[in-house]
């Protein structure tokens, strides 16, 4: 996932980047409010979130948050110090997402950075016409459940449907092990064992393209479309 950070401290920016490019995201820095608005040109620019400081040298934070939403729908988390209820509803009635306040776990940040990613997502399925997706050979029918390669209907349980159609929904995106766990199994990733890793094995066989699926060393899998 592309996520632009918002922040006008250089040390704090580059400790924060090499945290979530760790966990799968391409970081762009922008340091001040119009960097961070030239960057989001044209419509959101490819950005699956963006991460907002409110203490920017330019502009006011809240303002920079209101131009980005007329912009785009981008999903925006404020980032901030101020703790109190008032400037949480205000940055919300803006059109933020979601509000951070600093100091606060990486935890809970790449957390809350998921579920408004998730949330999106899902508005965007399920606003949209889509009822299939076809990457190369693969052709993935929603509504029926049904997988295809090259013409050939594979047969697939329904936790491996879930999984291949959580990934195919945004091919080269990396998906963390814990998010892939909590959307297709409802559950944790403590004591889920080698489940997750089984049913990726199955699929790179069942669907005869090992390479469909990548393994992202200590962070998760992505999709790759393999061409026509």
């Amino acid at each position: 996932m592309r996520l632009l950070l918002v922040e006008d401290d250089n040390h704090v920016a580059a400790a924060l980047s090499a945290v979530l490019a760790r966990h799968g995201f391409d970081v762009t820095h922008a340091r001040s409010g119009e960097e961070a608005l030239q960057a989001l040109v044209p419509e959101g620019n490819g950005f699956g979130v963006v991460l907002l400081d409110l203490g920017l040298p330019d502009q006011d934070g809240y303002e920079v948050c209101g131009k980005i939403r007329k912009r785009t729908s981008t999903p925006v988390i404020m980032v901030t110090a101020r703790s109190d209820v008032r400037s949480r509803i205000h940055g919300l009635n803006l059109g933020a997402d979601d509000y951070v306040v600093k100091p606060y776990d990486t935890g809970e940040l790449l957390a809350r950075i998921h579920a408004v990613s998730r949330r999106t997502v899902h508005e965007e399925t399920t606003s949209g016409t889509e009822t299939e997706l076809r990457l190369g050979p693969v052709h993935i029918e929603l509504p029926t459940r049904q997988v295809s390669v090259n013409g050939s209907v594979v047969q697939l349980t329904r936790k491996e449907f879930d999984l291949l159609a959580l990934l195919a929904q945004r091919p080269g995106v990396v998906f963390r092990r814990e998010q892939i766990i909590s959307e297709v199994w409802r559950t944790s990733w403590e004591g889920t064992g080698r489940t997750l890793e089984v049913h990726v094995a199955s699929l790179r066989a069942k669907l005869r393209l090992p390479a469909l699926i990548e393994t992202v060393r200590g962070v998760g899998y992505r999709l790759v479309a393999p061409a026509a």
